[in-house]
């Protein structure tokens, strides 16, 4: 048995060993909803209601797993309704809940869509985002399964390419066997070397040519109000099918060849019906959508016609998709009962009472996020892991330049964001970015030219020297957004 050979063999039980899938519902069972809050914290300052709400409606999704029986298909998810003016954490409540959820996740904007019969988007493409998400999560986890297996073919189709591999021909006498057993040896303990060579990195940028699969296929367009990708079909697919995969020859560095051909590998491996067939139980059990700026299909019961005459019928098109229901994708039908959803909003125009009662009563808990202060500001500038404190100086730093804040500066900027939000829009933390960038605009500009002051302090009076201006102004407006 050639080295080749044996570790053909080995491959599939060493990969098991080292690699162990864990599945999302293992990630969620070991974060418990103080662990999950405490992870927001990181990130997020303020909002323990907000950070509470859904840390427990996470854990509920594996509680609801662990229910045996038919009560666990009578146990529906307490979908959340986040209200607060813009810049408070709901966006990033969600950006990073995705993170720890480990679990289908999209956030989609309810702006976006609009009532069946009108052009646009209906709702249930979300549900089919959220299917594509899922897909892709799946794949890319049963393709780290086999990625040790499939790199081994990737690494011996690129030693084929290198060393071609000796052919024994069809002889009777013993010589002709004699030489064949030979030249497949002298071949072997060849291949054998630049195998080596190739995990040492020294054949990463020898060119050679590889056939790799296209899959372009002619541009289609359609006219009309009817979307393909909402209909759920897909016509590359389709084409597939019918017409036979066309190959290139493309010549690429060994380095990049083998990871092009490990992935090509990795799909042969993977069994697409049962990613499909898990992607649509995670979904189903485990999916979770972030409903965006839901206060803007909000309005007026009974206000006639207008621009915003779907608003209610997008209110209405919602109801079956949250309250359970099934919908078709090019994956097969999706059941919508135990799906997740999260909405936010920031009712500044309308309040949540302005909503339909039917979808009002699809969305028992609601939290209510509070305006920032002072305090959170400057702990939103120094705490958080991408504080914007942070942030800042990594970039100045490369140029070189070393930048630093006193705590006074630092108090001075979050009472300035205090301020210009009272007094004009209050816009939460996003205000920082724009009284941060006035604060430094001279000195990102110089930083590059100014090699010579490779230190900098921000202290109080620079500070209060450099936003004077926009202090004292009434139209405070007129110099920050």
């Amino acid at each position: 048995m050639t080295k080749s050979e044996a570790l053909e063999r080995k491959a599939p039980s060493s990969t098991k060993e080292s690699r162990k899938p864990r599945s999302a519902d293992d990630e969620v069972r070991e974060l418990t909803p103080r662990e999950i809050v405490k992870e927001l914290d990181k990130y997020i300052i303020g909002q323990h209601e907000a950070k509470k709400a859904v840390a427990i409606a996470l854990r509920n999704r594996w509680r609801r797993q662990q229910v045996g029986g038919q009560l666990r298909d009578e146990i529906m998810p307490n979908n959340i309704i986040l209200i607060g003016p813009t810049g408070v954490g709901k966006t990033e409540i969600a950006r990073r809940l995705a993170r720890l959820a480990h679990a289908p996740f999209i956030k989609v904007e309810a702006s976006k869509y609009t009532e069946v019969g009108y052009v646009g988007r209906d709702v249930e493409s979300m549900i089919r985002d959220l299917m594509e998400t899922a897909v892709v999560m799946v794949r890319n986890e049963k393709t780290a399964e086999v990625q040790e297996k499939a790199h081994h073919h990737a690494l011996e189709r690129v030693l084929d390419i290198l060393i071609p591999p000796v052919h024994r021909t069809p002889a009777n006498d013993s010589m002709s066997i004699t030489a064949d057993t030979s030249d497949a040896e002298l071949n072997e303990k060849t291949r054998e070397r630049f195998r080596e060579k190739i995990a040492a990195g020294e054949l990463n940028n020898r060119i050679i040519e590889i056939d790799v699969p296209t899959d372009q296929f002619p541009a289609m367009q359609v006219f009309g109000p009817i979307n393909l990708e909402d209909m759920g079909m897909n016509i590359q697919d389709m084409l597939s099918n019918i017409m036979p995969k066309k190959m290139k020859k493309r010549k690429l560095p060994v380095e990049e060849a083998i990871h092009i051909l490990t992935q090509e590998e990795a799909q042969k491996m993977i069994d697409q019906d049962a990613v499909i067939k898990e992607a649509i139980r995670r979904v189903e059990n485990s999916g979770i959508v972030f409903l965006d700026e839901i206060d803007k299909i909000a309005g007026a019961r009974g206000g006639g016609g207008g621009p915003d005459v779907s608003r209610e019928g997008v209110q209405r098109d919602l109801l079956p998709i949250v309250e359970g229901s099934s919908v078709a994708t090019k994956y097969g039908t999706v059941k919508t009962d135990y799906i997740l959803f999260i909405a936010s909003g920031a009712f500044h125009v309308s309040k949540p009472s302005d909503l339909i009662p039917e979808l009002q009563g699809r969305f028992p808990i609601r939290v209510e996020l509070k305006s920032l202060t002072e305090d959170d500001f400057v702990k939103i500038l120094t705490i958080p892991q991408n504080a914007l404190i942070k942030l800042y100086v990594a970039l100045l730093k490369s140029d070189g330049m070393d930048i630093q804040f006193t705590d006074e500066a630092i108090r001075t900027i979050a009472r300035t964001a205090a301020e210009v939000n009272e007094q004009v829009e209050n816009i939460g933390a996003r205000r920082l970015h724009t009284i941060m960038n006035s604060l430094l605009d001279e000195i990102l500009f110089d930083a590059p030219d100014n090699l010579s002051q490779t230190r900098i302090s921000v202290t109080k009076e620079m500070v209060e020297k450099k936003l004077e201006t926009i202090v004292k102004n009434r139209d405070l407006s007129k110099y920050i957004l």
